[in-house]
């Protein structure tokens, strides 16, 4: 662990407490030139460290930056190592060169913004500063592409239970990878893989999750007409990112170990905003209208089309239709 990354645990597990530069350099058995130089890399990265005279350095205690240390409190499940990261192209983009380079499975990486965030098919995800958490993580499943289904509705299930845990409020998961409150999108999902040829199963995996949480200033773009966060409103004195990361983590983790029998299927049936609904199916470039009957354990959705006949889709879009009267 760099310097820096030490002082910021030292001063975010005692916010609002001052430390001198003595007493940090103390505990960490470095110099006072180095806490100097990791409290300045700090600043430059945007945390609120303030300083005095005769008192020392301390974070502002109502802080709402994102860090491993703000983090860490809310994890309950071991082995898992979390970088935040002010900006990047995309978390999904930097962790998959990090598997590329050996990184292990359990590396999950923030980001407080995305310049080039990407959602399915190659559409852009929209990712401004301080009002979503956009978050990827690394694994190395023993599972089949066949089976990779299963890392994408985990994770949607995942972040629903995290939502309503941590702020109250009802989600619900369109198929596959949507996440939806108060009747908007406020989460998107893109689980992406390497294929290992020799054995046809996976080589690794990373699930990429952006959650609105709020409005972003201005407001969503109108190409966006879908688009919702968590929160209608900032709450004040509330953050919440980094309560939310951990839970997410929490409950996919706790999941994870028993992928193959998804324990997350009943959470997520339950969830699901189209079943019992007449629906619009996105397919190959066409749209046809179909009704969504159930899901089957594969989590491809049994629908019947308007000739009568039922089948599953295990591909595709579909999009509730609004009701008519």
């Amino acid at each position: 662990m760099q310097v820096k990354d030490r002082v910021l645990e030292a001063l975010e597990g005692h916010r609002g407490t001052y430390f001198s530069g003595e007493a940090l350099a103390k505990e960490l058995q470095v110099s006072r030139n180095a806490v100097w130089k990791a409290i300045r890399q700090l600043r430059d990265q945007g945390y609120p460290i303030h300083a005095v005279s005769n008192r020392g350095y301390c974070l502002a205690p109502d802080s709402a930056m994102l860090s491993p240390q703000s983090i860490a409190p809310f994890l309950t499940v071991p082995g898992l190592q979390v970088e935040v990261q002010p900006v990047v192209t995309s978390t999904n983009q930097v962790l998959r060169q990090r598997a590329e380079e050996g990184a292990h499975e359990g590396l999950a990486l923030v980001a407080v913004t995305q310049t080039a965030g990407r959602g399915r098919r190659d559409h852009s995800f929209f990712s401004p500063p301080d009002s979503g958490l956009y978050l990827s993580f690394l694994l190395r499943p023993d599972l089949s592409a066949r089976d990779a289904l299963s890392l994408t509705t985990c994770a949607a299930a995942s972040v629903a239970l995290a939502i309503e845990e941590c702020a109250g409020v009802d989600a619900k998961i369109k198929w596959v990878n949507d996440v939806f409150c108060h009747g908007k999108k406020v989460c998107g999902i893109l689980t992406e893989a390497a294929l290992d040829l020799e054995t046809g199963g996976l080589q690794y995996a990373i699930v990429g999750i952006g959650v609105n949480l709020f409005p972003p200033k201005g407001g969503f773009p109108p190409e966006l007409p879908e688009a919702g966060a968590v929160f209608p409103t900032r709450p004040q004195g509330l953050e919440g990112r980094s309560q939310l990361a951990g839970s997410i983590l929490n409950h996919f983790f706790s999941f994870y170990p028993h992928l193959k029998d998804k324990p997350f299927f009943a959470d997520y049936r339950r969830r699901s905003l189209v079943l019992g609904q007449e629906i619009t199916v996105l397919e190959g470039g066409q749209t046809r209208t179909a009704f969504a009957l159930d899901l089957e354990r594969d989590f491809s959705l049994r629908v019947r089309e308007t000739d009568g006949t039922i089948h599953t889709l295990s591909s595709g879009e579909v999009r509730v239709r609004p009701a008519h009267g």
